[in-house]
């Protein structure tokens, strides 16, 4: 074997050792691309959940606020009943009893209506607070991959570590969206 055929085969060999020193960086960056894709979808998924239940909440809110007008009309209705003297006496105590019922049942429909709603409003707010641990997650995962990539170019595995931390910060943000309400 000739000098520059050992050479060849030392730098070879070093080259190797090289790539194989790296495999767990790569295979770490897959992981971490993996992850960031997994939180990106669950946190568009949240985001959309959390409009929706906005969009049931104003609904309910237009429902609440339509039987109140309807309360008031009725409350109005009543009133000019009791101000104006009628000819018929017993047609007007039936017509204001009539308008009694409704009221007490608008009040009752109202009382509903607004827990419902507030009830609706309380989801949305559990629902952003679980996408904003979502978008936290994914800027972290994203972060900690673009360290961690850094090592390729430098060959250097601190930059693996200090990712590899952004990264568990990352995860243990997903993870907490298992905390919340």
């Amino acid at each position: 074997m000739e000098a520059h055929e050992v050479q060849e085969l030392k730098e070879h060999a070093e080259h190797g050792a090289h790539e194989s020193e790296l495999r767990p960086v790569a295979f770490t960056m897959s992981v971490l691309a993996v992850l960031v894709a997994i939180t990106t979808v669950l946190g568009h998924r949240t985001h959309t959940q959390a409009v929706l239940f906005q969009n049931k909440a104003t609904d309910q809110w237009n429902e609440y606020q339509a039987k109140k007008i309807r309360s008031y009309n009725t409350s109005l209705a009543s009133d000019m009943l009791n101000a104006v003297t009628i000819g018929d006496k017993e047609k007007a105590e039936k017509i204001a009893k009539g308008y009694a019922d409704h009221q007490e049942k608008w009040n009752e429909d109202l009382n509903e209506e607004q827990e419902k709603a507030k009830g609706l409003e309380e989801k949305v707010e559990q629902a952003e607070a679980r996408a904003d641990r979502y978008d936290l997650a994914e800027a972290l995962l994203e972060i900690g991959l673009v360290i961690t990539s850094v090592t390729l170019l430098t060959k250097s595995r601190i930059y693996w570590y200090f990712g590899m931390l952004f990264a568990l910060g990352g995860i243990a943000s997903a993870l907490s969206v298992l905390g919340l309400k």
